[in-house]
């Protein structure tokens, strides 16, 4: 999940898993969502996967160092206020949307689209 709190939006991507490739294309969504800015702020955790690895693994040279440079990446220490604003919306969403056992990801990508 991507948020502009003040904003109000969110870009949501639900995935099966957390791998590097998944992390290439939400960037590329997030990209996508601001393509008028010159640089986007993206405040995120030190997961393993978001590295720039990830982006050349993903997508040809030319592509990756364009997305790498769209971002400033700020990595937060694990319990940073920003990282926290993060936790508090994924918590919403569980509690607003995804508060019962479903059992296949098609119901979980509807029902946080209806989010």
């Amino acid at each position: 999940m991507a948020s502009e709190p003040l904003a109000g939006k969110r870009i949501l991507k639900i995935t099966e898993r957390k791998t590097k490739n998944d992390w290439a294309y939400f960037l590329e969504n997030i990209a996508a969502s601001y393509h008028g800015a010159d640089k986007i702020t993206l405040v995120m955790n030190n997961l393993n996967t978001h590295t720039p690895w990830a982006l050349y693994e993903t997508f040809k040279p030319d592509k990756a160092k364009s997305l790498w440079n769209k971002f400033e990446f700020i990595y937060t220490p694990k319990h940073g206020s920003w990282f926290n604003m993060a936790e508090i919306e994924l918590n919403v969403l569980l509690g607003q949307c995804l508060n019962r056992r479903i059992d296949n990801i098609e119901k979980v990508i509807s029902e946080a689209a209806a989010w």
